[in-house]
């Protein structure tokens, strides 16, 4: 349903990234940068687009039984200001503060009634670290603290509104596209703290621990910051690699995500949730050709993934778990070189998932299908060598609708479920030739 009303964010957030290379082309803001010329200490502002997806836990101190998870998605816009210092030739240090707004929610429909419960502002303030992989390309690492502000809304006159604190870890990799300019790829998990009192701050007299509240989430931006006084030159004293884009690879990444399925039992009152979240983490293997034409390069991949995210109820004795265990996809990609060994680039194409919905032992495998669907998305990859290639890259995927009805001996669409993903990858390429 969220997916639905605002596919057009969505989609581009996906694409963002070769979207403001190529809108700081047409600026005139992408130039050559000399390898030695770019002086990454200094202050920074920026601004960047996201989109990502969370899931809350629901348990409770007085039973045995918890819920992990309901899931939401949406998009961000954030705003950033930091400062990075070289501690050496090719390592740095840092420190960011980010606002940002957005309306990743779940949401609840239901014989007229209808409830969300958005992440409407917040801000994260941590620190990074990164190693230049090029003179002119940053990977890192960061971390810190994490503030949100949540609302509950329902067209039955009741709501309200509460904040969760909590840390971040993330990654990602950064680019020199002037003299002055870089874009980002990066990726944010963020795990808030358990919030106990939430039925008391909304007004129910109740102890606290009646029901807990445990949130995570997994988010991707792509952003793009002035560095003042980068143009004065930097410490980078070593040649990016000569990197030719033409040719077979194979590779591997590893990754994080997070799963929504939009759950809908018309004869409850047309009842529609999105939805039952899941989380977990991936690894994956692609093989793919690129041909470069110049300034731009386009190629296609096909991947196979064995993932863990997963959704559960835990009913104490034991458990309910629907897996996303493994697919694969066919995908095309077409980027714009921001420098002769970096690369920003869109992609989109074929996915296909298997699903697994199980409970503990002794009971096992309750169903298992397959669904086919689409991929877009995008990233930032960087050569380390005359073969070999790192990037960081996010994918949203849709899949088709699955009716349970025949399983459960229902009329047709009496109970389906549509499931969609969020995931970001780290990975290696090795290209042979």
């Amino acid at each position: 349903m969220l997916f639905r009303t605002s596919a057009k964010s969505i989609l581009l957030c996906a694409v963002s990234v070769a979207a403001l290379v190529s809108g700081a082309q047409a600026a005139d803001i992408i130039k050559p940068v000399e390898s030695a010329g770019f002086n990454w200490s200094g202050v920074y502002v920026g601004f960047g687009l996201g989109a990502g997806a969370n899931v809350h836990e629901l348990g409770s101190d007085f039973a045995p039984i918890s819920l992990n998870g309901i899931g939401g998605e949406g998009v961000y816009g954030e705003a950033t200001v930091g400062y990075d210092y070289m501690v050496s030739p090719r390592f740095l240090l840092g420190g960011l503060l980010d606002a940002h707004v957005g309306n990743i929610e779940t949401t609840l429909d239901a014989g007229g009634f209808n409830a969300s419960i958005q992440e409407t502002y917040g801000f994260d303030a941590g620190l990074r670290a990164g190693y230049l992989l090029t003179p002119n390309t940053l990977g890192y690492v960061l971390g810190g603290y994490s503030w949100q502000k949540y609302k509950l809304d329902t067209n039955a006159g009741f709501g309200f509104d509460w904040s969760q604190s909590g840390y971040f870890l993330g990654a990602g990799l950064e680019t020199a596209v002037s003299s002055n300019w870089t874009i980002k790829t990066e990726y944010r998990y963020t795990r808030f703290g358990t919030k106990d009192d939430l039925l008391s701050e909304a007004g129910l007299n109740v102890p606290d621990g009646a029901l807990n509240l445990d949130t995570s989430r997994h988010t991707f931006q792509v952003a793009a910051a002035y560095r003042f006084g980068a143009q004065n030159g930097g410490a980078a004293a070593f040649e990016a690699p000569t990197y030719n884009w033409t040719g077979f690879y194979i590779g591997g990444s590893g990754g994080a995500g997070a799963s929504v399925h939009q759950i809908d039992v018309p004869p409850f009152g047309d009842l529609k949730a999105n939805g039952l979240g899941g989380e977990g983490v991936f690894g994956e293997l692609n093989v793919g050709y690129d041909h470069d034409f110049g300034s731009w390069v386009a190629g296609v991949m096909v991947d196979a993934r064995y993932s863990g995210m997963t959704s559960k109820l835990d009913l104490g004795g034991g458990s309910i778990n629907l897996d996303t265990d493994y697919g694969f996809d066919v995908l095309g990609r077409v980027g714009k070189k921001v420098s002769e060994s970096t690369l920003a680039y869109v992609l989109g194409g074929y996915s296909w998932q298997h699903f697994d919905l199980n409970a503990s032992a002794p009971v096992g495998d309750l169903l298992k299908w397959g669904s086919s669907g689409f991929s877009v998305g995008g990233g930032l990859e960087t050569a380390l060598s005359n073969n070999v290639t790192v990037g960081l890259e996010y994918r949203y995927s849709q899949f088709a609708k699955k009716d349970f009805s025949s399983e459960i001996g229902a009329p047709d669409d009496f109970l389906t479920s549509t499931p969609s993903f969020h995931t970001v990858r780290i990975g290696a390429k090795y290209k042979f030739n």
